[in-house]
């Protein structure tokens, strides 16, 4: 009894299964931030806002890009906290003169660990316990906002009910084919938690711009939860308490924040390691959605590649299909996120993401390392 036409059959219905799920993806999830229009609001409202920094041996990031988030254009009140987390260069003097010429630096200066509490959890609570007002609004040392009304625009998507804002954090734009797949990569992951957001299953935020309310952290007994990983200030805590009502998104380009890429593949990788090591907290529902995505996307192109040999035009057409859709989808994507540059390259960084996946899968079984910057 000859098995291969069976054989063949199978694999091709496994391709095919697995198109459908990207399909899926790409028409419930994806499709929605590709056709976002930013909803209208009724009435225009200006919180007063804390932003938050920690910082840690950060003096020349923070000579070069603290004044980016002093010299916001934000009438109402707000404050810039900077929490110097024991230090040991020149961010102390450095913010004492920047103190002199902004009143509304606040500094607190830590000068001790927090034993067992590894990362910037502690630095972080901190800062949002002593915030003066409801609304914080988080970034890091090495970033900086794209434009002046940055603080104005992203607490303009606090709403009736809104207790989370999720912002976009983008990389500068560089020469090089290491920048592009880092600002692919940054892409990538927008696409799928502010799809995920618009979708009712917000499932993560970047703490490189990042706003929620004092309340919601302080109901939740901020991170308590997480405080054994040294990752998870932005992701896990937004895993654990967004809900389908109190998340919303802001990609106004004036609300990005910008920060410099990694210059190796070594230290990207590093950094990659480290924020997938945390992935294995989130909540079951999302570690599934996430996982089916990535499963099919990986499963993709080896499924192709034997389906040609049971029938290569038919396997060609709902290939095709599939990369219409993505392609329509991403174009309209980059070009609301900024990254309208890396579309020209959509099909070699769709065959980049099947060595991707394969690559950082061991990070998610990997122990977190114990420090955070």
């Amino acid at each position: 009894m000859n098995l291969m036409p069976s054989f063949w059959l199978i694999v091709f219905s496994l391709f095919c299964t697995v198109v459908v799920i990207q399909v899926f993806y790409y028409l419930f999830f994806f499709r929605r931030l590709a056709a976002y229009t930013p909803p209208v609001k009724a009435q225009s409202q200006e919180y007063p806002v804390s932003v938050i920094i920690c910082a840690r041996d950060e003096a020349h990031n923070l000579a070069k890009y603290l004044p980016g988030i002093l010299v916001q254009n934000y009438r109402t009140s707000h404050e810039i906290i900077v929490v110097n987390d024991n230090s040991k260069d020149e961010s102390k003097y450095l913010l004492e003169e920047f103190k002199k010429s902004f009143k509304n630096l606040e500094i607190i200066p830590l000068t001790q660990e927090a034993k067992l509490i590894p990362g910037k959890k502690f630095p972080l609570s901190m800062g949002i316990k002593q915030a003066k007002y409801e609304v914080v609004l988080l970034t890091d040392a090495d970033c900086i906002p794209s434009s002046e009304f940055w603080l104005q625009k992203m607490q303009e998507a606090y709403q009736p009910g809104i207790e989370i804002v999720l912002g976009y954090g983008a990389y500068h734009k560089q020469p090089g084919f290491l920048n592009k797949i880092i600002r692919f990569e940054t892409f990538h992951s927008a696409l799928q938690y502010f799809s995920y957001a618009l979708a009712g299953i917000p499932y993560m935020g970047v703490g490189r711009n990042l706003s929620y309310k004092k309340a919601l952290f302080f109901n939740n007994k901020g991170f308590s939860s997480i405080n054994q990983i040294p990752g998870g200030d932005d992701d896990l805590f937004i895993n654990k308490v967004a809900t389908k009502t109190n998340t919303a998104i802001m990609i106004d380009p004036e609300t990005y924040s910008f920060s410099a890429p990694k210059k190796t593949w070594k230290e990207w990788w590093r950094q990659k390691n480290r924020h997938y090591s945390a992935a294995r907290f989130y909540k079951p529902k999302h570690k599934f959605l996430l996982g089916l995505y990535s499963l099919s996307h990986a499963l993709l192109y080896p499924l192709l590649i034997v389906s040609l040999f049971y029938n290569w035009w038919l396997a060609l057409s709902i290939y095709g299909v599939r990369l219409l859709l993505q392609a329509v989808i991403w174009y309209k994507s980059m070009r609301k996120l900024q990254e309208g540059d890396l579309w020209p390259m959509f099909l070699l960084f769709d065959l980049w993401m099947f060595v991707y996946y394969f690559l950082f899968v061991p990070a998610l079984f990997k122990k977190p390392r114990q420090h955070w910057n």
